[in-house]
C-alpha cells in the first residue's frame, strides 16, 4: 500500500528547513564581517561560549537533564590545553585535542554516576562534582591556584599557520565554532536525537518501546561534556589563560543563563543568548559589581516575557524552526 504525504505537513517541513539554512548562512555572513567592524579578541571569546552555550543545551533543551556543573568540562579543558601548549610544548591543535579528551573522560565518569538520578538530584550531583574539582584546582601545583596558567603560547597550527596573527587565530574558531555546531545540528536531527527528544518528552514510554535510555542519557552527556571541552581547550589558546574563573560554579549559572535567554531547545538560542550576555558585560564593565544586577534583571525579564526565550519567541511568532 502506498503511503500518502501530508502536502501540508511537507510543505510546513520544507519552510522550516529552509528557514534554519537562511539563519545558519546569515549567522555565517555575521562572524567572517565582524572581525573588521569589532574587537576580534572579544568575538573569539563570545563564539568559545557560544560553542559551550550549544553543547549545554544539547543535553539540558533535548535531553531534558540540567547540569549545574558544567564548568567542570569547559574548565579543565582550558587548565589541560594551556598546560600541554605551554609546558609540554604541544603544539595548539594537539592542545585542544588534549583538553577535549580531558573534558571527555570527565564526562563518562561524572555522567556514570549523574544518570542514575533525575530531576534536581541529577543537577545537586553535577554541581557537587563540579566543585570537588573546583577545590582541587584550586590547590593543585599545575594549574597555578588562584593565579592560574598565564602566557600560553597559540604557536603554530600544523607547524603552518601562526596563531600569533589575529585574524589567523580568529579564522581558526571560527571553523571549530561552525563545526562544532554543525555537528550539534546533525545529531539533533538525527535517530538518536530522536531518541533523546522521546526521553526527554516521556521516558517510561521510551523504556516500554526497548530503549535501553540510561545508554541514550549517558552518550549525550559525554557528548556534551566533550564539545564543552572543545569551547574551554579553544578559550585557553585564545585568551592564552587559564584560570578559576573557568572552572567555578558562576560559569556554570552563566551557561544556564545564555541558554535560557537565547532559547531553550532552540539550534541558535544559545548562540544569541552567549553574544547578548558578553556584549551586556563588555559594555556595562565600567559599572563593577552592577553588572551581576542588571543581568539578573534581564533574566527576570526573560523569563515573564519571552517563555521561550528571544530565539523560541521569534520562532514561534514566525511559525518557524530555529
Amino acid at each position: 500500500m502506498e503511503r500518502v504525504v501530508d502536502p501540508l505537513a511537507k510543505k510546513s517541513s520544507a519552510l522550516r528547513t529552509q528557514s534554519e539554512t537562511i539563519a545558519f548562512v546569515v549567522m555565517v555572513a555575521a562572524l567572517v564581517v565582524a572581525p573588521f567592524v569589532t574587537y576580534p579578541l572579544f568575538l573569539m571569546q563570545a563564539m568559545c561560549f557560544a560553542l559551550f552555550a550549544c553543547a549545554f543545551n544539547l543535553l539540558i533543551g533535548y535531553v531534558g537533564l540540567l547540569s549545574f556543573g558544567h564548568a567542570l568540562y569547559f574548565g579543565w579543558a582550558s587548565y589541560l590545553s594551556a598546560y600541554s601548549a605551554k609546558v609540554w610544548g604541544f603544539p595548539p591543535e594537539l592542545a585542544i585535542l588534549t583538553g577535549t579528551a580531558t573534558a571527555a573522560v570527565c564526562g563518562v565518569v561524572a555522567g556514570s554516576l549523574a544518570i542514575r538520578r533525575q530531576g534536581i538530584y541529577f543537577a545537586m550531583i553535577t554541581l557537587a562534582l563540579a566543585q570537588m574539582m573546583f577545590f582541587f584546582a584550586l590547590q593543585a601545583k599545575f594549574t597555578g591556584g588562584e593565579d592560574g596558567i598565564q602566557a600560553v603560547p597559540r604557536g603554530f597550527l600544523f607547524g603552518l599557520v601562526d596563531l600569533r596573527n589575529e585574524m589567523a587565530m580568529y579564522a581558526v574558531v571560527l571553523v571549530i565554532f561552525l563545526a562544532g555546531f554543525m555537528f550539534i545540528y546533525r545529531i539533533i536531527h538525527s535517530p538518536f536525537g530522536e531518541v533523546l527528544k522521546a526521553i526527554r518528552e516521556n521516558e517510561a514510554r521510551a523504556i516500554s518501546l526497548g530503549y535501553k535510555t540510561d545508554r541514550y542519557k549517558l552518550v549525550a552527556f559525554v557528548l556534551s561534556a566533550t564539545l564543552a571541552g572543545v569551547a574551554g581547550a579553544t578559550k585557553a589558546i585564545v585568551l592564552q589563560l587559564a584560570s578559576l574563573t573557568d572552572v567555578n560554579w558562576p560559569m556554570s549559572g552563566e551557561v544556564v543563563l545564555m541558554t535560557l535567554v537565547g532559547g531553550l531547545g532552540t539550534i541558535f538560542g544559545p548562540v544569541v543568548g552567549a553574544f547578548m550576555i558578553l556584549v551586556m558585560q563588555f559594555k556595562l564593565a565600567p559599572i563593577g559589581e552592577w553588572v551581576l544586577v542588571i543581568q539578573g534583571a534581564i533574566f527576570v525579564t526573560c523569563v515573564l516575557l519571552f517563555r521561550r526565550g528571544i530565539i523560541g519567541e521569534l520562532a514561534n511568532k514566525l511559525h518557524i524552526r530555529l
